[in-house]
């Protein structure tokens, strides 16, 4: 298993970056693709059109979001957090993902960069 931490910073306020990873509407409109979201302790929610499912496990308004993201009979959880820090006309993103699968940890980190916080960020700064 395999730990990631990265940082990136997108123009915009915490509270529009956070409704943009809790809300389903924006989250389909910066992916492009169908998504099921709800800002709830223990709800599921489902990503780019189902390739990433998971549970979120809490929330902290306009500042940290924690999921437990799956990957078939893996018996570890897989833990993602994001946190949001203001930055002037931006904001700060620390991501934390842990007990990524060794042979799924080069697309994943792909995947935040590229797709994720790549999409997010070409969203808020087109």
């Amino acid at each position: 298993m395999k730990e990631l931490r990265k940082y990136y910073r997108i123009k915009g306020s915490p509270t529009e970056i956070y409704a943009a990873l809790t809300n389903p509407f924006p989250i389909t409109l910066w992916t492009g693709s169908q998504a099921e979201m709800k800002e709830e302790p223990e709800s599921e929610f489902s990503l780019f059109d189902g390739d990433i499912e998971g549970k979120n496990l809490s929330f902290e308004k306009d500042s940290k979001i924690v999921q437990e993201w799956y990957f078939g009979d893996q018996k570890e959880k897989s833990i993602v957090t994001i946190t949001l820090r203001p930055d002037r006309l931006y904001t700060k993103i620390e991501l934390h993902h842990s007990n990524i699968p060794d042979e799924a940890f080069e697309d994943i980190a792909h995947g935040w960069d590229t797709y994720y916080f790549g999409g997010l960020k070409e969203y808020f700064e087109k």
